[in-house]
């Protein structure tokens, strides 16, 4: 059973969000899309600012940016899920949101991103301090769609797979991994963690990335990339804007979970996602 055609866009943002919606919608116009389709964008694709200040700043505006993605689904025919939107929380302060769309227009689901980035590394930035005014999500989603059960996260989330299983556990069949991740870690850690965490959760992972050199000084790795169930690397973004796609075969997910029942084997089951 096939079930519709996802496809992962790579971008390389800049600061003005104006800029980066009129560059996306018309890319998206430009590209033969095969329906039932899910367009999956990377984080911070709508603006990728210098620093949290200006992310707040273009906060304040965010119904705006929801209204024109909603218009574009409808006019497009397509499901979205729109990387992350900085949407204000408060007089100072702003979730992570991913938003998922369907070809209405209508919001079905929205996912705060829940572990925030807050490291050093040996990069042109030197530290990321996400937490400074980005408020942590709490809640596990899924959401059922034509496309599959998906499981919503982002970035950062990669490194923490209890967040996944409890995905699983709630029925997910395709995770959505929209990132921004810096060459360093990028270069080391960006294929293993979407194939471990596909592998453990007998998911399709979808990656959408960032990729380049950005206005904000920011370099991110790119190499967008959708996973299968058994790990396999289906679809890999070269450098630059592009688009890769796949079209899940849902049926064999689940030949593959009822060959090895991991998920029913699993006896270190946390509540901590709950």
């Amino acid at each position: 059973m096939k079930n519709g055609h996802i496809y992962a866009v790579q971008m390389c943002s800049g600061i003005q969000p104006e800029e980066n919606f009129a560059q996306l919608s018309a890319f998206l116009r430009a590209q033969t899309l095969a329906r039932p389709a899910l367009v999956c964008l990377p984080e911070s694709w709508l603006a990728f600012c210098e620093t949290p200040q200006q992310t707040l700043a273009y906060a304040e505006h965010s119904q705006h940016w929801v209204t024109q993605l909603q218009q574009l689904c409808r006019e497009l025919d397509i499901w979205l899920a729109a990387g992350t939107i900085a949407i204000k929380e408060g007089e100072s302060r702003y979730y992570a949101a991913s938003l998922l769309f369907n070809n209405e227009g209508v919001e079905v689901a929205r996912y705060n991103k829940i572990h925030l980035f807050d490291a050093d590394v040996a990069d042109n930035a030197g530290q990321y301090r996400e937490s400074t005014l980005t408020c942590a999500g709490e809640n596990v989603v899924t959401v059922a769609s034509p496309f599959g059960r998906l499981g919503m996260s982002v970035c950062y989330d990669i490194r923490f797979p209890g967040l996944y299983q409890s995905m699983r556990e709630q029925g997910a069949e395709i995770l959505l991994v929209p990132s921004a991740f810096t060459t360093v870690t990028g270069e080391a850690h960006w294929q293993p963690l979407l194939q471990a965490r596909a592998i453990e959760t007998q998911c399709y992972v979808v990656a959408a990335a960032q990729q380049g050199h950005h206005e904000n000084g920011r370099q991110t790795y790119g190499h967008s990339l959708i996973v299968s169930p058994w790990g396999a690397c289906l679809a890999e973004a070269s450098e630059g804007v592009g688009i890769i796609h796949v079209r899940p075969e849902l049926a064999e997910l689940h030949a593959i979970r009822q060959k090895m029942p991991v998920a029913a084997h699993n006896r270190f089951k946390s509540d901590f996602y709950e």
